[in-house]
């Protein structure tokens, strides 16, 4: 819609979870680290949380995007509001087992595992490490859920785990594995993401548009300093406000994003 008078490519404040737009600040360039380090250094469990719209999710890509296909075998788990039989055949089924019985009546936990087992020593055997990322693992409220995922852990060879398990979600996870001390004991990296400071909102701003194909500022320090104020540095939020006050500044036909637009637009999506 505004792309062409803008001067852009793409539409740089998508809320999608594409790595592209990953913007590398203190924070998420060290969670990202975190992460890696625990697959590559096959350390058996690690979680990552943060407040809703911190970029969580696009952290998981990114990771998913360094691991690549050559040595990793990776599964994602976007929606883990499953039962413990559920999860077990999404992870199975993400690892490319093909043989499970469909009929809820015929499935039996013990045959799922069993072929799990399968797939992660034939992993280990052809060189590949296998990972497990469970996003939004804290709406996870059934007990038997929290109980298989540990389990997974227990798939292991004497000196070290067959998968990684990557836990990610908002703070509340952080309580809900504190309350499960036979899985805390087992998660040996975690951290947690805060919002952007001032100056790195502006630089997320900047690299975004980059990203979208613009190098010249759209957004004076102003607006973009309100744009933080509005947002408290937090991605999604400040996506939203950027993306709607594009949307206006064309309407308009403004050469420039002010702080008037910034305060008309995050106002509409504080109604």
């Amino acid at each position: 819609m505004y792309e062409g008078y803008w001067k852009l490519k793409e539409k740089p404040f998508e809320n999608t979870p594409d790595p592209r737009f990953l913007f590398r600040s203190a924070e998420h360039e060290e969670g990202l680290s975190r992460l890696l380090y625990a697959v590559r250094e096959a350390k058996g469990a690690a979680m990552l949380t943060g407040v809703f719209g911190c970029g969580k999710t696009l952290l998981s890509r990114a990771v998913m995007k360094e691991l690549g296909k050559d040595v990793y075998r990776t599964v994602y788990i976007g929606n883990p509001l499953l039962t413990h039989v559920e999860l077990l055949m999404a992870i199975a089924t993400g690892l490319g087992v093909t043989d499970l019985p469909q009929k809820k009546t015929e499935i039996m936990t013990n045959v799922i595992i069993e072929s799990l087992e399968k797939v992660l020593l034939n992993n280990r055997r052809d060189g590949k490490q296998t990972v497990v990322i469970v996003d939004e693992a804290h709406i996870i409220t059934e007990l038997m859920v929290w109980e298989e995922l540990r389990l997974l852990l227990n798939f292991q060879l004497e000196d070290a785990f067959l998968l990684t398990l990557l836990l990610i979600g908002q703070p509340e996870l952080k309580h809900n594995i504190t309350n499960n001390k036979q899985l805390s004991q087992r998660i040996s990296i975690r951290y947690h993401l805060q919002g952007l400071t001032q100056a790195e909102s502006s630089e997320y701003i900047a690299h975004r548009l980059r990203v979208a194909g613009r190098e010249e500022p759209i957004f004076s320090k102003e607006a973009v300093e309100l744009v933080f104020r509005k947002s408290g540095g937090i991605p999604r939020r400040m996506n939203q406000i950027c993306d709607l006050c594009l949307v206006a500044g064309y309407g308009m036909k403004a050469d420039s994003i002010g702080t008037d637009v910034v305060a008309e637009a995050s106002a509409d999506l504080e109604e």
